[in-house]
């Protein structure tokens, strides 16, 4: 499936960004170097797929973690938001919140949906690991919830065996 022609490709650098987290702190590309990554975009808290991918995120943070590998969700939701979100479902990733659109249009995740028939710019569901020297190394659009987050482990165990 090709990508859209915003998406950034595997290989380049990962676009710079900065965006407060559900705390209101800044988080920044460069806060990550030294680190693996995983920044995915989802459209809106609290909706059926994206708590489903972020339960899941959480639920193999450790993992994740025991890979070096941070994770970061974004969407275009409020820091208020974000925290009722990870409250009620007891999340252990960062969220950021990217209410102008800054972040998702940097690695071209902001685009025209069409929903029964109505056409609305919004986020398309995508994933993007990251490597230690800022390479976006692979990245998932269009993602389906269901057993992404392992694709995602499984991904970064492969390249990390590569090394």
């Amino acid at each position: 499936m090709s990508q859209p022609s915003g998406i950034p490709k595997t290989g380049e650098k990962a676009p710079s960004f900065s965006a407060t987290n559900q705390d209101g702190n800044l988080v920044q590309l460069e806060d990550f170097q030294s680190n693996w990554f995983v920044l995915y975009f989802y459209p809106k808290d609290d909706t059926p797929g994206c708590t489903v991918e972020a339960k899941d995120f959480s639920e193999y943070s450790a993992q994740f973690d025991a890979f070096g590998a941070k994770i970061l969700g974004v969407s275009p939701d409020s820091e208020k938001s974000h925290c009722k979100f990870i409250h009620k479902h007891d999340l252990s990733i960062q969220l950021l919140s990217d209410p102008e659109h800054r972040v998702c249009e940097a690695y071209g995740v902001w685009q025209l949906k069409k929903f029964m028939g109505k056409e609305y710019m919004g986020v398309v569901r995508s994933t993007f690991l990251i490597a230690p020297d800022g390479d976006l190394v692979h990245a998932w659009s269009n993602v389906r919830t269901k057993a992404h987050v392992e694709k995602v482990l499984n991904k970064l165990q492969e390249l990390l065996a590569a090394v």
